[in-house]
């Protein structure tokens, strides 16, 4: 599970009791459930999407009790990171660690941006329009995800209201600045990224624009097919997307926004793990040998 950090609400309890705790963690009124009971609880509720009284009933303890419960192991699993193929026990935590994994290995990334339902915000309250997306007419959080060349995860996180575009995105959280700071790493992404693939030519891939009505039928066909190879390469982390969309929470997120981003990690690394074990695929190399050398 990795090592223990302290809750996010450790400060301000500190300021709340005007110093340092007193009694040694731990101290106070024990669990109801062992831990094993407690991950189980988690798994279940991250997997099924089941109501936390319904999940109290399972367990035979109260709601509160299990809804406790998840929080802190809900925490745990979104502090973990995501797993690393064929690097056993190393794990990707941050965008720093994302782009040095690829800059050192030479992995070529899949970076596309998806986004679920949420709950609407009451009426009212400041930024409610934030949520509001314009492809899906909802409410929604979006969310970038990594991948390489076989879909499998490398990192996932980067979430913001749905009203913001992708483009915004790589600008606010920062990844247009990995892009500079490691010239190595390429990338493919869709068309929402036109700008990045515009400011780093050399290192993002996006689709071509289309040719103008009266191009020749040559030019045409040359951008037809070289839109297909590039989506033909793009589309895993489509896939990747897709393997998230079959947790429950995922597919319309009903809980509290602000815990939104701490669940999608959880259930990102947890995939991680499952997509670290497939086998890495060897592209065969299509370099002409010369099998004989000929005498002059």
């Amino acid at each position: 599970m990795g090592r223990y950090t302290p809750p996010r609400s450790e400060s301000a309890l500190c300021e709340r009791r005007g110093g340092a705790r007193r009694r040694a963690v731990g101290a106070g009124r024990k669990q109801r459930l062992v831990f094993a009971d407690r991950l189980q609880a988690t798994l279940v509720c991250l997997r099924l999407g089941l109501p936390h009284a319904a999940l109290g009933e399972l367990f035979e303890v109260d709601r509160s009790t299990i809804s406790a419960a998840i929080r802190e192991v809900r925490r745990l699993l979104a502090a973990r990171g995501f797993a690393v193929p064929d690097r056993p026990g190393l794990r990707i935590r941050t965008l720093e660690d994302l782009f040095a994994y690829a800059g050192a290995e030479g992995v070529e990334i899949r970076m596309d941006g998806t986004e679920v339902q949420v709950r609407r915000p009451q009426a009212g309250r400041p930024g409610r329009k934030a949520f509001v997306s314009g492809k899906k007419k909802q409410n929604t959080i979006k969310t970038t995800t990594f991948s390489d060349h076989q879909g499998r995860t490398l990192f996932s996180g980067v979430t913001r209201p749905g009203r913001m575009h992708d483009q915004t995105a790589v600008r606010t959280e920062c990844i247009a600045e990995q892009f500079r700071l490691q010239p190595t790493v390429k990338a493919k992404v869709d068309s929402g990224y036109q700008g990045l693939a515009k400011e780093f030519p050399d290192q993002v891939s996006a689709p071509p624009k289309k040719p103008a009505d009266d191009a020749c039928e040559g030019d045409k066909r040359a951008w037809r097919e070289t839109r297909r190879r590039q989506s033909s390469q793009r589309i895993v982390v489509e896939h990747t997307d897709a393997e998230y969309k079959q947790w429950r929470p995922l597919q319309r997120y009903t809980g509290r926004r602000e815990d939104y981003d701490e669940t999608h990690r959880a259930i990102a690394g947890l995939v991680s793990d499952r997509s670290a074990r497939r086998a890495t695929r060897r592209t065969a190399s299509t370099e002409l040998v010369l099998v004989r050398t000929t005498a002059c």
